[in-house]
């Protein structure tokens, strides 16, 4: 992969971005080129071009120096897409497979030209016409485990794990988290946006002292343990996927955090899927969830046994203590993010997509529950098996 610094940022338009990929050389002369943006996220602009012809095509990504979901008034550092492409690099360097070839980044201009993955479907539209992706929670559980690993001071050298956690210091995308998933939707907050129904739901959070404790403990936690290099938002739209290959995109919000995070935050997109479905349909949610578990621990305790560095590591007792932490928090966390994408700034079209007015309501409703006992109820936990109690006790 190439970095480099050149000129003055500028957005990119459609007609630029052809011609930064043919001054890149990534097509062949003369290739007739197509080009459109397809940015659907809060952050960038996305440029899909690709050789007529040929069919061959690239992605060029654009960092913006705002929230395009509010505008100029939230400025946003461009640094951001240079924690993207290192983190591609980084993820690329433990599990390939499962993330995209980087190509070219260029710093000054804030833009990472990376592999087109046309070809696959992000996995949240998919799972919303009721694809069920049989290797997606296998795929998700390794690339978890493998980067969380040899990113810890269990898997690396920890003087060297210290130097790379500087380079991912991501202070002003880890203030959108702080803030969004665990402050604003617990609050009265401008920032929230919720059917005028909801309110009293809505109203009785902001009121519960026993939920803020234990969203603060949460908090606590995302600010001061700097345990694995993180995705930091690892939620069904940023997985490309097919029944057989499966990608990680968009890791602009990378940062030295625990263990459980990018864990709790794709359960709780699977959750907020299942929220959405009838009750017969919401069994592969739920087998995501065990199987993202289940590959997670065992990668991570094999790992453990067969590379670490650490020398407690052969210490009775200690693996079974990070992952049970591990699980707990993911299961707080899971909590958190689907509390806010019920009632916060940025939804999920698995809930605003219900077409009908009424069931929408029950089914955020619903969320709004789910997600509370998460949080107060996540040291109860025994296993995954307790995701399928909690949904189905928050039901009624």
């Amino acid at each position: 992969m190439t970095t480099v610094q050149t000129s003055v940022y500028e957005p990119l338009t459609e007609p630029k971005a052809v011609s930064l990929a043919v001054r890149l050389g990534l097509f062949r002369d003369g290739a007739p080129l197509a080009c459109r943006e397809i940015g659907d996220g809060n952050l960038n602009l996305v440029f899909h071009i690709v050789d007529q012809e040929t069919k061959q095509g690239v992605i060029i990504k654009q960092a913006l120096p705002y929230a395009k979901v509010v505008g100029e008034s939230w400025p946003l550092t461009l640094k951001r897409a240079v924690i993207e492409s290192n983190a591609l690099r980084t993820f690329a360097s433990y599990v390939p497979q499962y993330v995209p070839k980087v190509y070219y980044s260029d710093e000054s201009l804030a833009i990472t030209v990376m592999e087109d993955l046309s070809r696959l479907q992000i996995a949240r539209k998919g799972l919303i016409e009721g694809k069920t992706y049989p290797l997606l929670s296998q795929h998700i559980g390794e690339f978890v485990a493998k980067t969380a690993f040899y990113t810890s001071d269990f898997g690396m050298n920890q003087q060297e794990k210290k130097k790379l956690a500087q380079s991912f210091v991501n202070p002003e995308l880890c203030k959108i988290t702080e803030d969004l998933v665990f402050t604003d939707p617990f609050f009265d907050h401008e920032t929230n946006n919720f059917e005028d129904e909801l309110r009293p739901d809505v109203e009785a959070l902001w009121r519960d002292d026993r939920l803020h404790l234990e969203a603060a403990k949460l908090k606590r936690k995302f600010l001061t343990e700097a345990d694995v290099l993180l995705h930091g938002d690892l939620h069904t739209g940023s997985i490309f996927v097919s029944a057989d290959e499966t990608k990680v995109i968009d890791p602009e919000f990378a940062f030295y955090g625990p263990i459980g995070f990018d864990l709790g935050q794709f359960f709780a997109n699977l959750l907020l899927n299942a929220l959405s479905r009838s009750e017969l349909e919401r069994q592969p949610l739920f087998d995501h969830i065990d199987r993202t578990w289940d590959v997670f621990a065992s990668v991570f305790s094999n790992l453990w046994r067969t590379e670490s560095v650490e020398t407690y590591a052969a210490t009775p007792g200690l693996l079974e203590d990070v992952l049970r932490h591990a699980f707990i928090d993911a299961v707080g966390f899971a909590g958190c993010e689907v509390i806010r994408r019920t009632i916060g700034l940025a939804h999920v079209a698995d809930l605003d997509g219900i077409e009908h007015k009424d069931e929408r309501l029950v089914a955020k409703r619903h969320a709004l529950r789910l997600g509370r006992r998460l949080i107060i109820e996540r040291r109860v936990f025994t296993g995954t098996e307790d995701f399928r109690r909690l949904f189905a006790e928050t039901e009624q």
